[in-house]
């Protein structure tokens, strides 16, 4: 089969080798499916780029958002038949532990996710434990399903189990073009919130957040978001801030949080290092919490929605494998709005 295969760490696009490998073949409970659609997300630059501190498994096929049909079954396999058309959950763990029995997955001490700790979805073929598929509607193009499971499971984490968003909260969403952020306003509005306060860099990007849901835009270039925040808010702050950039965001965030309200942090793309004054932290009772993830019953649920209409994945664009390097960049630059998806 073909796959993309990052050997050596390097910021360099280079780092993604197009090579032929041998047509995996599932082992016991596994699954071997066809890839019709793997969507990018920023774990697959940190796994060409490298995490100080982190060792990868290399050689690796990145990719964790799979979308395709089954087309062998290892022994044992009961809950699928060859020829169905599913998502895979990203998410790998043992299912044994304390933490997999309790529907908290994520918490498994030896939890990985497709594509960082196995091999994933930049390829013809990939093998999955066969618990991981989720049945796909006859009528979801494949780009659509494999733009769902990471960012939405992420966010819906991070407002319904880590901050338990309530009716009537106010949301404020950095990065509202990413996946993560796109996924964050329609959850946000699912559960009720009175205002989805979205971030964006551009015109274009605050516009299609506003279709999707967010009630109003600030622009992270020609406006200062923490004024326009304590403007929309009548000068209260948001109850929520979904924070997944890092360095660059985070003063803002601590800034525009009502007294007793969360910011919940699943990412730092923009760098690690923060400051952090703890007064206002203790003297206004907030809450900083930390998310990865979620469980695969979380990731059922967000599916109903999907097939219900509720959650709608958004796609910036569908790409050939082939211009898998000129994706990365995309993504470094910024310019996406939802999802870039390759197709073998």
């Amino acid at each position: 089969m073909r796959c993309v295969v990052v050997r050596e760490h390097s910021a360099s696009t280079q780092a993604l080798l197009f090579e032929e490998r041998p047509t995996p073949e599932p082992g016991p409970m596994e699954v071997r499916v066809q890839v019709k659609a793997c969507a990018m997300n920023h774990l697959d630059t940190w796994v060409r780029r490298g995490v100080p501190g982190h060792k990868f498994p290399l050689p690796m096929i990145p990719g964790c958002d799979v979308a395709g049909i089954v087309d062998h079954l290892g022994p044992g396999v009961t809950n699928a038949k060859k020829g169905d058309r599913v998502a895979v959950a990203p998410g790998l763990s043992d299912g044994t532990c304390r933490a997999c029995l309790s529907g908290r997955d994520q918490l498994c001490p030896n939890y990985g996710i497709l594509g960082e700790h196995r091999d994933g979805g930049y390829a013809e073929f990939v093998v999955v434990p066969a618990r991981n598929l989720i049945p796909i509607p006859d009528a979801m193009p494949f780009p659509d399903a494999s733009a769902v499971s990471l960012v939405f499971l992420t966010a819906w984490h991070m407002l319904v189990e880590r901050c338990q968003i309530r009716p009537g909260e106010d949301v404020l969403i950095h990065a509202a073009g990413s996946g993560i952020g796109t996924a964050a306003i329609q959850i946000a509005r699912l559960w009720g919130a009175r205002r989805v306060i979205a971030v964006a860099s551009t015109k274009e990007k605050l516009e299609k957040a506003r279709a999707l849901g967010a009630t109003h835009g600030v622009s992270s270039k020609e406006q200062d978001v923490i004024a326009e925040v304590k403007k929309i808010t009548e000068k209260k702050g948001v109850d929520i801030v979904i924070e997944h950039t890092g360095a660059d965001t985070w003063e803002i965030s601590m800034r525009s949080i009502k007294w007793g309200g969360r910011i919940v942090t699943c990412g730092a793309t923009s760098g690690p290092q923060v400051e952090l004054d703890l007064r206002p932290l203790f003297f206004k009772s907030l809450s900083i919490l930390g998310s990865t993830m979620g469980g695969q019953g979380e990731l059922r649920e967000i599916w109903d929605h999907v097939r219900s209409g509720a959650l709608k994945p958004v796609v910036d664009v569908v790409w050939p494998l082939d211009k898998v390097r000129e994706a990365h960049e995309r993504m470094a630059r910024r310019e996406q709005f939802g999802k870039i998806v390759l197709t073998p």
